[in-house]
């Protein structure tokens, strides 16, 4: 479903990434993970063009992007993204930020777009919410509602770049909790994230970032028993050791 060929990005005379390589299979999910500053969000957003890249290739689907290539909107609706901090518009209701995609980018008719949205808050558990606003949620329900007008464009890859990181820690399980579900749906899914619990659980793969560089590619399991490199290993030692 993608991949990733010798993938370089600067930012200035900074190389963020250094020749990445990676493929990922439809209906995979993947983990990337690794200390702070290694590249991990950087990487993930090269996948629907959100960040530029300066060298390499990467090929989702049948769409193929590279430096220079500006014909993104095709790109994006074939992969839906999940950022840290929700990106809800503030002034419309539950309803309408499921809607207004479908009616903008998708040309359905609101009636359409209406029954999709519903559907899909049911899905996420927030059928009693349509008429509320963002600030009316709490932050899991707002990453919720995020994670539904995503899935709204009907994307065959999502992306969830730390969706987690900006909730308190009782509302963690309620959004890890729709993403389990999806990968048992058997959605493509590329999620940066720091929980461990559901690297280890839900994804069928671990790829370890450092310095810019994808320096372990390995099964969950594999990872986290049988981590190879020095560096992995002082990583999870870390993050793990309580």
């Amino acid at each position: 479903m993608i991949e990733i060929r010798n993938v370089s990005k600067f930012y200035g005379a900074f190389q963020v990434l250094k020749n990445c390589n990676s493929s990922i299979a439809r209906g995979e999910v993947v983990v990337i993970c690794g200390p702070s500053g290694s590249g991990k969000s950087t990487f993930i957003k090269t996948m629907n063009g959100l960040e530029t890249i300066d060298s390499g290739e990467i090929v989702v689907g049948n769409f193929r992007l590279a430096p220079g290539v500006t014909n993104l909107a095709t790109l994006r609706r074939t992969v839906g993204m999940v950022f840290q901090n929700f990106e809800l518009f503030p002034h419309l209701t539950v309803l309408s930020n499921v809607t207004i995609a479908q009616t903008k980018v998708l040309r359905r008719g609101k009636a359409e777009a209406e029954e999709k949205a519903r559907s899909l808050l049911a899905r996420v558990g927030l059928s009693a919410h349509l008429t509320k606003h963002p600030a009316q949620l709490s932050g899991g329900q707002q990453q919720r509602v995020a994670i539904a007008r995503a899935l709204a464009l009907d994307p065959e890859v999502m992306l969830f770049d730390e969706p987690t990181s900006a909730l308190d820690p009782e509302m963690v399980n309620e959004v890890l909790d729709v993403m389990t579900s999806l990968a048992k749906q058997g959605m493509t899914m590329v999620c940066v994230t720091h929980e461990m619990g559901f690297a280890r659980g839900v994804a069928n793969r671990v790829f370890f970032m450092d310095s810019g560089e994808i320096v372990e590619t390995a099964n969950a399991a594999a990872f986290f028993d049988h981590p190879k490199s020095e560096r992995a290993k002082a990583f999870l030692a870390k993050i793990l050791k309580h």
